[in-house]
C-alpha cells in the first residue's frame, strides 16, 4: 500500500507518526523493550512500543505496538518453532543499542532514531527517519477525533545498490520483485494475472537474508515501488511483527525460515511418477478410466497415479464425497481394478458443500459451516448453488470432514487433490470467533492440514501427499502444491515456471503444474515441450479443463515423447529421491532459481526460464515452436546428460532440440546416480545403480536414499600428483561407475580404486567413458 505523495508529502488525509528517539529502555532476560515517542516528550502524541527478541539462531524479531490494549486473542497465528531459550546478546552505550543473534545484529541509534541490520558488522538493510511508522489515513488534525479505524503499521527496509528481491509466494509476474506492488491475499485468479493462490509474507534478498512478516491477514508490500530504494510492508491495525533472518546465503536463509515455519514433508516415492487426470469437466466412466490406464501401459508409458477430478461426484452435489452411482455403480470394484494394475488413486475434493450435497443438512444442523452474524449458514451461489464452507476452526467439523475422507480411503483412494480454499469470505463468523479478515489466507492452512493429517492417520507417516492449490506460510509442510489454472500455450507455460520458482523461493520444496496447460486445448507442439518440462519437475501431472490429456490425442510423436521423458525421470529416481530427502531436511527446494544456486554470478540474477533440478542438474524448457533452447551456464564445464556434449560455462547458448531432447545439463564435479529401472518410481535404488561421474576435477559425493533411509554413497577424488582417481563408497546393492568427461592434465594413465576392489588401469589419457563393475 502506498501512503506517500512523492518523496516529501503524505497523501491527503494521511498522517505519519514515526519514532524520533528512545525515551526508555527496559532490559529483560530474553527481550529488550523500547518506548519510542514520535514527538518527543509530548503528552498528547503517539508513542510506539517495541519489543526485540532473538527466538532462533541468526534471527531477530521486532514487534511494534501503538495501542497495546487492542484485543489480540481474536486472530489466528502461524504455527512457529520458536526457541524456548533466549539467544539474544545485548550491548549498549550512550549512542547506540546493539542486539545480536549470532552473526546478525540490530544496531539502533539512541538520539537520532535509526535501525541497521548487520552481518559481521556489514550492512544488510536499514531503517531510518520515517521508515517505521504508525499511519492514519483519515487524520483530522487532532487526537480527539481519533476513532481507531483506518490505521496502519508500516516498515520500510532499505535496498542496497543492485539488491534484488524474490519470493512473496507463487507469483506469475516477473521473478524479481523489484518495482512490484504485492498484496498477500489469496485469490482464484489463474496464472495470467497479478493475483495468486499462494501468498506468503516472506521475501528473500539477493544479499542472503530474508524477512518474514508474521501476520496472517493482508500484508501489503511495495518492493522498490513507492520508494525505489526501499521495501515497505504494511498491515492494518495497531501492531506489526516481523523477523529478519540471516543466511548468509539465500539457501541458508531459506533453511532458517523453514526452521521457523516448518520443513516440507517428504512425499512417498510413488508420488514422483506420472499422474494422469480425467481432466476437469470431461465426460468419463469406469470404461474410460480403465481404457486410459490400459492405453498408457500398452504404449509403455509408466503410470503411477490416476486422478479423478470433480465429476466423480454428481453435479450440484459437490462436495459430498459420494461417487455418482449412475456413472460409477461399483466404485470399490473399479478402484481395486486400478490398484491391480499397479496404479494409485487420487480424487478431487474442496472445502465447499453445495446445498444439494448429501452432507449439507447434517453440516447445517451441527454447526459445521461458517455462519453469518445472525447465525445463518454463510452461503452464496459462486461455484455451487447455495454453497456453504466447512469451518475448520471447529474440531468437530474437522473430525466430520476427516471421517468422509477415511470412508473414501477405505474404498481404496490413496490421496486427495485439495482444490480451492481461496474464496473465503471476510464477513463470516467462525466457531472460534477469530477475525474473518485475518482468517482469509489462514483458511488454506487449516484446510490442507486437516486433510494431510487425516491421510497420515490412515496410511502412516511418510505416506501422505496432497495436490493442493491454495497456501499460506507454513503450507509447505503439506506437499505437493501445483500452479493452478494455466492456459495451453507457451506464454502460460513460461508464467507457470515463474510462479513455481517464486513459490520455491518462499519455502516450498515441491511443486507441480498442469502438463499441456489447463484452459483450452494444447497443440501437439506445446504438449510435447510441456511434457519434457513437466517430467523434469518434482511432480508430474497430465491435466486439462474440457479436453483429455492422454498423449495419443496429440499424435504418435507425443506418445513417444511422453514415454521417453517419463522413463528418463524414473531412471533418475535415485538422484531425485535423494534430492527430495535433502529438501525435506533442509527446506532448500528441489526446483530452484539459478540465482539461489549461483548467487555470485550476476548473469543468473534475472533468469526465470531455466532452473536447477536438485543441486547438480540444470533444466531449460523450450518455449517456442522453432525448438530453440536458449540458456545460460555459469562458469565450469557442463555436460548434456542426454548426449554427453560438453558446454563451457560463463556463456549463453542457443541450440535446436528435437522433441526427445531438452537442455538438461550436469554441473562439473558431479556424481549422478542412475537407477536400474525406468518403468516405476518404486524400486531398490541402490541395486545395480550406475554412478555417473561428470568432469571430476577435485572431490564429489553422491548419496542414495530409499524410504527416507540412506542405502548407499560414493565419493570420488582426483589426485593429480599421483595420477590417481580414488573412489570410496558403500551400497546395499551392486553398483558400477561410469566416468564422463574426466580429464587429469599431465597424467598419462589413471588408477581407479573402488573400495578395495581390484585396481583398474586406464591406458590412455583422455578416455571419456570408463566402466567399472563390482
Amino acid at each position: 500500500m502506498k501512503f506517500q505523495n512523492g518523496a516529501w508529502l503524505m497523501k491527503e488525509g494521511h498522517a505519519l507518526f514515526s519514532p524520533k528517539m528512545i525515551y526508555e529502555v527496559e532490559k529483560n532476560e530474553d527481550s529488550v523493550l523500547l518506548v519510542l515517542p514520535t514527538r518527543g516528550f509530548d503528552l498528547q502524541s503517539v508513542v510506539l512500543t517495541m519489543k526485540i527478541t532473538a527466538p532462533a539462531p541468526e534471527v531477530i524479531r521486532v514487534q511494534t505496538w501503538h495501542y497495546m490494549g487492542v484485543d489480540d486473542g481474536d486472530r489466528p497465528r502461524f504455527e512457529l518453532n520458536l526457541s524456548q531459550n533466549s539467544l539474544m546478546e545485548m550491548e549498549e552505550d550512550d549512542e547506540k543499542i546493539v542486539i545480536k543473534s549470532g552473526r546478525l545484529a540490530l544496531v539502533i541509534d539512541r538520539e537520532n532514531w535509526s535501525m541497521r541490520y548487520e552481518r559481521d558488522g556489514k550492512l544488510l538493510t536499514k531503517s531510518g527517519k520515517g521508515d517505521l511508522a504508525y499511519i492514519k489515513t483519515d487524520w483530522k488534525g487532532d487526537y480527539y477525533s481519533y476513532n481507531g479505524e483506518n490505521a496502519y503499521m508500516v516498515q520500510h527496509l532499505g535496498l542496497s545498490v543492485g539488491e534484488l528481491i524474490y519470493g512473496l509466494g507463487e507469483r506469475f509476474t516477473p521473478l524479481v520483485r523489484n518495482g512490484q506492488s504485492v498484496d498477500i491475499w489469496n485469490e482464484d485468479g489463474g496464472t495470467a494475472t497479478e493475483k495468486s493462490y499462494k501468498n506468503i509474507p516472506f521475501y528473500l534478498s539477493s544479499r542472503g537474508y530474508g524477512v518474514f512478516v508474521n501476520h496472517t491477514e493482508k500484508v501489503s508490500y511495495e518492493v522498490g515501488s513507492e520508494y525505489v530504494t526501499k521495501v515497505s510492508f504494511s498491515v492494518p491495525g495497531e501492531y506489526l511483527d516481523y523477523f529478519v533472518i540471516d543466511g548468509p546465503t539465500m539457501k541458508e536463509a531459506l533453511m532458517r525460515y523453514t526452521d521457523l515455519t516448518g520443513k516440507p514433508a517428504l512425499p512417498p516415492r510413488w508420488t514422483f511418477g506420472l499422474w494422469l487426470s480425467t481432466s476437469f469437466i470431461t465426460s468419463y466412466d469406469e470404461k474410460t478410466v480403465l481404457g486410459f490406464i490400459d492405453g498408457m501401459q500398452s504404449r509403455g508409458i509408466p503410470l503411477s497415479v490416476f486422478h479423478f477430478d470433480c465429476l466423480w461426484m454428481k453435479n450440484f452435489h459437490w462436495t459430498d464425497f459420494c461417487w455418482d452411482s449412475d456413472i460409477f455403480p461399483d466404485p470399490e470394484g473399479m478402484l481395486k481394478k486400478i490398484h491391480d494394475k499397479g496404479v494409485r488413486v487420487c480424487v478431487w475434493i474442496n472445502p465447499y458443500v453445495g446445498q444439494r450435497s448429501a452432507l449439507f443438512k447434517e453440516g447445517k444442523e451441527k454447526g459445521y459451516f461458517l455462519k453469518r452474524e445472525n447465525g445463518d449458514v454463510w452461503q452464496w451461489d459462486m461455484w455451487q448453488p447455495g454453497l456453504a464452507i466447512v469451518d475448520f476452526t471447529n474440531p468437530q467439523a474437522c473430525r466430520w470432514y476427516a471421517s468422509q475422507l477415511k470412508k473414501l480411503m477405505a474404498m481404496g483412494v490413496d490421496c486427495f487433490k485439495t482444490d480451492f480454499g481461496e474464496r473465503i469470505p471476510v464477513d463470516a463468523v467462525y466457531d472460534n470467533h477469530f477475525d474473518p479478515v485475518k482468517m482469509h489466507n489462514y483458511y488454506s492452512y487449516i484446510y490442507n492440514k486437516t486433510v494431510f493429517e487425516t491421510i497420515e492417520s490412515v496410511r502412516g507417516k511418510g505416506e501422505a501427499v496432497l495436490f493442493a492449490r491454495s497456501a499460506t506460510a507454513g503450507g509447505q509442510k503439506f506437499p505437493v502444491h501445483w500452479g493452478g489454472d494455466c492456459t495451453a500455450n507457451y506464454e502460460s507455460m513460461s508464467e507457470s515456471l515463474r510462479g513455481g520458482l517464486s513459490l520455491t523461493a518462499s519455502g516450498f520444496g515441491f511443486w507441480s503444474h498442469d502438463i499441456g496447460g489447463f484452459e483450452d486445448n494444447s497443440t501437439p507442439d506445446v504438449y510435447k515441450r510441456w511434457a519434457a518440462f513437466g517430467l523434469l519437475s518434482t511432480h508430474s501431472r497430465l491435466h486439462g479443463s474440457t479436453t483429455y490429456r492422454v498423449p495419443w490425442n496429440y499424435g504418435e510423436e507425443a506418445v513417444d515423447t511422453l514415454r521417453f521423458f517419463t522413463r528418463l525421470k524414473m531412471s533418475l529416481m535415485p538422484y531425485i529421491y535423494s534430492s527430495a530427502v535433502q529438501t525435506s531436511r533442509t527446506g532448500v527446494p528441489m526446483m530452484r532459481a539459478m540465482a539461489m544456486e549461483f548467487p555470485d554470478d550476476p548473469n543468473c540474477a534475472y533468469l526465470e526460464r531455466q532452473y536447477m533440478f536438485g543441486e547438480r542438474l540444470m533444466v531449460a524448457p523450450i518455449f517456442n515452436e522453432e525448438g530453440i533452447g536458449r540458456f545460460y551456464l555459469p562458469k565450469g564445464r557442463w555436460t548434456d546428460y542426454l548426449t554427453g556434449e560438453i558446454f563451457e560455462g560463463g556463456a549463453w547458448y542457443e541450440k535446436y532440440y528435437d522433441y526427445l531432447h531438452i537442455p538438461l545439463l550436469v554441473r562439473d564435479n558431479s556424481i549422478i546416480p542412475k537407477g536400474s529401472r525406468d518403468d516405476s518410481p518404486e524400486y531398490d535404488y541402490a541395486r545395480d545403480v550406475e554412478f555417473r561421474v561428470y568432469a571430476l576435477k577435485n572431490e564429489a559425493r553422491a548419496e542414495i536414499f530409499d524410504r527416507g533411509r540412506k542405502t548407499g554413497w560414493i565419493e570420488g577424488r582426483t589426485e593429480p600428483d599421483t595420477g590417481c582417481i580414488v573412489f570410496k563408497g558403500e551400497s546395499e546393492g551392486s553398483w558400477k561407475i561410469r566416468m564422463i568427461n574426466v580429464h587429469i592434465s599431465g597424467v598419462k594413465g589413471a588408477r581407479y580404486e573402488i573400495d578395495g576392489a581390484d585396481t583398474v588401469v586406464i591406458p590412455e589419457q583422455g578416455q571419456e567413458k570408463v566402466w567399472v563393475s563390482l
